[in-house]
């Protein structure tokens, strides 16, 4: 049946949109329901306009302590700042005028697609010095109290609506600055607006808390292993026999890297095995378009959040639908792992309801044999797995890990009262993570609850 909804000459915005995208019926139903009660706009409840950052010319970054975290649309999600894949910018880089302080709230007003656009997270004290790109909006409200109302306002369907009815399709899905400054929001009182300040911060102080208890599993895994300072070790160069170059099949100096080869030595010490022995390397082989009709959940490297090693997305697609790439089903303890130079880190542990989702043939898909799966995680996450994975990247316009060259990695055995300690500390950490979701949704669902009863 054919949505519409007619629209009077006098209901337009000036001359300035036509478009029938603009004038859906939900995006005005939902505005009429904010402006049934106290509302203002947001250029009026900001110390200043909104602006943006810019990305320079030059980023070469000091690795000395000195560098600050840049943001982009792809280290920006739902609520939340993914500091683990945000890039360096030199502070000598950085604009003064787009640099962020506690109580600012950033999104992201262009986009490849509209799901990209809209996304919203508001700064804490103890983040850490960051500055933002072209892509990214800079909100500082008035007054701090009311920092995290709007970014919680602007998650939900009547925030988050506005932004997408402000948007415009081109190449891209894009806002401009003054467009996310039209967004109506409801004024609730004081006494509300302490209650969702109280729920984000105690979320934001939650994820904290689960960063924190997965380092110590990782931690104690290192250590166990006798890697924990290892990162430190290796030489500039390497003298390389010529049956070790016939072996391998490459002639590359990347693959030849001293500090690779230090690592293997160090896990052969260890008692371990090959990873064909220990893992399944589950073959991505589903076809979805067997089940045309069906609505499947599905996951791709974007919808990794890898601070902890979870899954905090994914879209629904019918089976007709899907991707060529989704060929993967996953169950509850598979361990997915990015297979893309550039993006390896991309490692997360399936929990049961995310059982049968759908995932890309981008990760490699590890199922335990003699591993918890918790602690396979953390293998996965940590050097272990990354640097030789890192060494067997192969490729030119795409460069990623061949299937057949893992067969052979070693892999650390650990005993299995350490890996009870560690999959304890890790099934800690994401047990806090999605307690901290809870309350988000929790404060997201207020918000939604307040604009209806008007």
């Amino acid at each position: 049946m054919a949505v519409f909804s007619i629209i009077k000459k006098s209901q337009l915005e000036g001359a300035k949109r036509l478009d029938a995208e603009y004038y859906q019926p939900e995006y005005l139903a939902n505005i009429q329901k904010i402006k049934s009660s106290n509302f203002d706009m947001i250029s009026n409840l900001l110390s200043r306009s909104i602006v943006t950052g810019t990305t320079p010319k030059r980023r070469d970054c000091r690795n000395d302590g000195t560098d600050i975290k840049f943001i982009k649309t792809d280290t920006l999600r739902v609520g939340q700042i993914v500091f683990d894949e945000a890039d360096c910018l030199p502070v000598k880089e950085s604009r003064k005028n787009s640099e962020l302080k506690s109580g600012d709230i950033i999104v992201t007003i262009i986009g490849a697609t509209q799901d990209i656009v809209g996304r919203v997270a508001r700064v804490f004290p103890s983040d850490p010095k960051m500055n933002i790109n072209q892509n990214v909006g800079l909100l500082r409200p008035k007054e701090l109290s009311f920092s995290s109302y709007l970014s919680i306002f602007l998650q939900t369907k009547y925030g988050r609506g506005q932004l997408w009815q402000q948007s415009k399709q081109t190449e891209q899905v894009n806002l401009n600055c003054r467009e996310v400054e039209n967004v109506l929001v409801p004024l609730p009182d004081k006494g509300f607006i302490r209650e969702i300040d109280d729920l984000v911060i105690t979320s934001y102080n939650l994820i904290e808390q689960s960063k924190k208890i997965y380092s110590q599993a990782e931690n104690l895994l290192l250590e166990e292993l006798g890697l924990k300072e290892f990162e430190s070790e290796g030489g500039l160069w390497s003298v390389v026999k010529l049956s070790e170059v016939k072996k391998a099949n490459r002639l590359d100096a990347e693959y030849f890297q001293p500090k690779y080869e230090n690592l293997e030595s160090k896990i052969r010490k260890y008692k371990h095995d090959l990873l064909e022995s220990v893992l399944e390397n589950v073959q991505a082989g589903f076809n979805s378009f067997t089940q045309p009709n069906k609505l499947f959940n599905y996951v791709e490297l974007s919808n990794i959040n890898p601070s902890i090693g979870v899954i905090d997305g994914f879209s629904e697609v019918l089976g007709k639908e899907a991707p060529s790439r989704a060929k993967r089903v996953l169950k509850d303890g598979d361990v997915i792992v990015s297979s893309v130079e550039g993006s390896l880190g991309k490692v997360a542990l399936v929990h049961k309801e995310q059982r049968d989702f759908l995932a890309s043939t981008g990760f490699f898909q590890f199922r335990s044999k003699d591993i918890l799966p918790e602690v396979l995680l953390v293998l996965a996450k940590s050097i272990v797995f990354q640097w030789q994975l890192e060494k067997r990247c192969a490729g030119t316009i795409l460069t990623a890990v061949p299937k057949e060259s893992i067969k052979d990695m070693p892999i650390p055995i650990l005993p299995k009262p350490t890996q009870q300690k560690i999959a304890e500390l890790v099934r800690k950490s994401h047990e806090s993570r999605k307690k901290a979701k809870e309350l988000l949704d929790s404060a997201k669902r207020k918000v939604e609850e307040l604009i209806e009863k008007k």
